[in-house]
């Protein structure tokens, strides 16, 4: 987890100012989507749900892979301590804390937001996968040699920031999955067991009150 700078470079005010001015074209991305769906006989509410949710994930996740990726300078290195960076960050100036925590956690937030929302996932399921995705980062940025330090604390906290996403949109998506009925031979079996299970108790009482005259 390499020190922040104390000032917003340049680098980073180009990328959210250009993933903000993208938000129209996310949005006609979605609409077509939705509409190519429609088309095709998916139900309307579904088509936009997974539309949205799959534009989400780009659009939310990429503008900050292109910021962790880019190359900048110095000499890099690899940290597989668990918690050492975090223990470092401690004692850190307040504005670095904010700027390695924020955004560490922000970079699968958003694919956490939207993921469960497109496919059945749960919450493990999301920070497993957000896990993975930020071990594949910081691989990325050892293996392409971008001058910056590949943390397993990077991927902890990209992972908690996963979690965090679906945790903020977990009512939707729960709210949205169907409600899965058993199917009539399970509920039929079940009957016949709860019925077994009363005509079996009521046998054992009237043997035992004929046992007892």
């Amino acid at each position: 987890m390499t020190p922040a700078p104390l000032a917003v470079n340049a680098l980073e005010t180009a990328t959210v100012t250009a993933a903000l001015a993208l938000i129209p074209l996310g949005l006609l991305a979605a609409w077509a989507l939705a509409a190519l769906r429609i088309g095709r006989g998916v139900p309307t509410r579904l088509a936009w749900r997974h539309s949205v949710a799959e534009v989400g994930i780009v659009a939310g996740t990429l503008p900050w892979l292109f910021l962790v990726l880019t190359p900048r300078s110095g000499a890099g290195g690899l940290q597989l301590v668990p918690f050492a960076d975090l223990i470092d960050l401690a004692s850190a100036d307040p504005r670095t804390i904010v700027e390695q925590l924020v955004g560490n956690l922000l970079l699968f937030f958003l694919a956490g937001l939207f993921a469960p929302l497109r496919w059945n996932l749960g919450l493990w399921q999301v920070f497993v996968a957000g896990a993975a995705g930020a071990a594949l980062v910081e691989a990325a940025q050892y293996g392409f040699g971008t001058g910056r330090v590949a943390s397993a604390d990077d991927v902890l906290l990209n992972a908690v920031g996963a979690l965090l996403g679906a945790l903020a949109s977990r009512h939707w998506w729960r709210s949205s999955r169907p409600v899965v009925e058993p199917a009539p031979e399970t509920a039929v079996l079940g009957s016949a067991r709860r019925d077994w299970r009363v005509r079996s108790f009521e046998v054992s009482r009237g043997t035992d009150r004929a046992a007892r005259c």
